[in-house]
Order: structure tokens, then C-alpha cells, then sequence
């Protein structure tokens, strides 16, 4: 298949599956071992595009607000350059093609979930606020709110070790609709038998 085909299916199932469809975590697991593709047949953005992005600078200064699509845009490229900086450099090459291909697509839907929820005016007081955690911390990254100070959504990461089934990173949000008790899934990746690094390492 095109890749430019591959890139609009992802983004079309995306957008038309959003709160209809939970992918099942058999179908997660099941991917753990096909053939990969790259971050680039994900996401069409140039070189130029994966550079960091002044969050202000997406705002129109002649109204003060950035677009839904803007905001979506900046936040998934944080999202990726916050996990990225978490798995650091021993845990990064091994999860990284998993990580994009089945996580990063359910964090871009937590996200547009997110968008929906605000009028284009107040986008722009949405930033990310959390560096990642350390060691053995969940934390990837919090989406807050400026104005109020309060955390609108917060990605974690845990390390699982089901019974004889080697190491797992389980990844998950929490939302401040329920102060932050619910596990959200986005899903998990093997690691292996071994215990994986700590973060940042």
C-alpha cells in the first residue's frame, strides 16, 4: 500500500472511530510482531514540521486563539518529542516503531477528545506543563490549563510484570473530570523477560 494511502486511512479511521471504537488489547498484542513502519508513514510532517514549535507562535495574535487543528498538531508533536525524552536513549530504540505505529494514534484521540471540549479561543491557554519523570515515575506529560492552573489531562506510563509474562509499559491518561482515578488505556508494549532500564537512562 502507498504510503501517502497508509497515512490517510490512519488519519481518516482516526477522526471517524473517535468515541465509537476502543481497539481491543488482543489486537494491540497482536501487532507487537508484524513488520513496522516508520514514524514518517504515521505522520506526513517535514523535517522542518518535527522541529519544536513556539506555542505562541501558533496563536493569531489578531484574535488570540489557535485552531483545533493547530493545537492537535502541536500537542501530538509534543507528545512524541515528551515520550521520546522519557524512554531516553536505552528504551527508545526498542519500543519506539510499537510506540508510534499503536500508542501515539490513541494519544492523538485523547487529544482531539480534549480540543473538543474547548472553544477555539481558550486553546491557546492549553500548554503542556509536566517534564517526564524519572527512574520509575509514570509521568510523560500533563495538558494544563494557564489561566487556572489546574491539569486537564495527564499521561502516564507503568511498568507491568504479569505472571510469567515478562515486562509490559502500559500506557494510560487520567482526566480531571474524575480527579484523576480512572486508567484510560492507550494501550501496552512488550518489553521483555528482563527488567527494562529506568527511565531517562
Amino acid at each position: 500500500m502507498p504510503h501517502w494511502l497508509r497515512k490517510s486511512l490512519v488519519v481518516m479511521v482516526t477522526i471517524l472511530t473517535f468515541g465509537l471504537v476502543s481497539p481491543s488489547q488482543a489486537f494491540l498484542y497482536d501487532d507487537s510482531n508484524a513488520v513496522k513502519t516508520s514514524k514518517k508513514d504515521i505522520f506526513d510532517a517535514s523535517s522542518e514540521d518535527k522541529s519544536v514549535i513556539d506555542h505562541s507562535a501558533l496563536a493569531d495574535e489578531s484574535v488570540g486563539y489557535i485552531s483545533k487543528e493547530e493545537f492537535i498538531s502541536h500537542m501530538l508533536m509534543e507528545a512524541e518529542t515528551q515520550s521520546y525524552t522519557k524512554f531516553g536513549a536505552r528504551i527508545k530504540p526498542v519500543i519506539e516503531n510499537e510506540f508510534t505505529e499503536v500508542i501515539l494514534p490513541n494519544i492523538a484521540k485523547a487529544i482531539i477528545n480534549v480540543a473538543a471540549q474547548y472553544p477555539e479561543e481558550e486553546l491557546a491557554n492549553l500548554t503542556v506543563t509536566e517534564s517526564p519523570g524519572k527512574g520509575h515515575s509514570e509521568k510523560i506529560f500533563n495538558i494544563s490549563n494557564e489561566k487556572t492552573s489546574e491539569d486537564i489531562i495527564r499521561f502516564h506510563v507503568r511498568r507491568d510484570q504479569p505472571p510469567q509474562q515478562g515486562y509490559w509499559f502500559n500506557f494510560h491518561y487520567h482526566t480531571h473530570h474524575d480527579q484523576f482515578q480512572t486508567h484510560h488505556e492507550l494501550g501496552s508494549i512488550y518489553w521483555d523477560k528482563n527488567t527494562p532500564p529506568k527511565w531517562m537512562s
